[in-house]
């Protein structure tokens, strides 16, 4: 994959170690906000990532002092600052809205490593990944509300309350205040906090734990976890459970595991 893209490439993505890919937003001079030129190659490396058997697990974050400062503005109104069209608006909202369904939709768990500024849009990729570590500058927004518009947006007023419950929420989403991330930590928005230098490498060692797991039962485990998000019962909540661990248990890395445990050695997986 290297060499397929530059580093003027809006969306930067490498194997940095086996089966790990870091998955870059390259807009450094804007923070990462989110242009039509970065919606669209987000949209390309997620269809390339959803094909790519190679990849267990894909490290989310950006270049520079920021994560993402959600839309570049500057490029979605029209001429004298005007918002453009209604049908023109909406198509961009649900192309923007599309990237959180798709984080979701990946086989591979997203691991967002968010330093600096997380708001608006950015705010919503961070959600919509699996697992959110975050810099010491790391900074949590939900800004919708101070530009005239909705808090609930781009999944944010799904995501967010099933994070941190509904209580929090409510009181973020309406004032638009921005949490630092201690605050994020305290109310579990995010899984640790560690020095702004040490952020990748902490994203990597969730990584490692992730890879030496079995392939399909960590696609198993991610798919159902977002599942029972949207079951309505407990009853349907265990069929799910039910179906696909007798899957799992057909699997021959599943044979593989546990003679890998009785023989205390590391498991050879081949995603069979």
């Amino acid at each position: 994959m290297e060499g397929e893209v530059t580093d003027e490439a809006v969306v930067l993505r490498r194997e940095i170690e086996p089966g790990i890919h870091l998955l870059e937003l390259n807009r450094p001079e804007r923070l990462n906000a989110i242009s039509p030129e970065l919606l669209g190659a987000l949209h390309a490396e997620q269809a390339a990532l959803a094909e790519d058997r190679s990849c267990r697990v894909v490290v989310l974050t950006g270049r520079g002092r920021g994560f993402c400062a959600g839309l570049d503005l500057e490029f979605f109104t029209g001429e004298e600052g005007r918002v453009r069209s209604v049908p023109e608006t909406m198509r961009y909202q649900k192309r923007v809205a599309a990237l959180m369904t798709g984080l979701r939709e990946l086989p591979q768990p997203v691991i967002a490593a968010v330093n600096g500024a997380a708001t608006g849009g950015g705010l919503a990729l961070a959600l919509a990944s699996d697992v959110r570590i975050a810099g010491a500058s790391a900074r949590f927004g939900n800004a919708f509300v101070r530009i005239g518009v909705s808090g609930c947006d781009v999944g944010v007023s799904w995501l967010l309350p099933r994070l941190i419950g509904a209580s929090r929420a409510f009181e973020l989403m309406l004032t638009g205040r921005v949490l630092d991330a201690a605050e994020a930590d305290r109310i579990g928005l995010v899984s640790r906090v560690v020095p702004d230098e040490d952020l990748l490498e902490s994203a990597l060692s969730v990584a490692r734990e992730i890879t030496g797991n079995s392939p399909y039962g960590v696609r198993m485990t991610k798919d159902v976890m977002w599942s029972q998000l949207e079951i309505g019962s407990m009853a349907a909540g265990i069929a799910a459970e039910n179906s696909t661990q007798v899957s799992a248990l057909s699997t021959r890395d599943q044979f593989e595991a546990v003679s890998a445990f009785v023989e205390r050695r590391s498991p050879a997986f081949e995603d069979r």
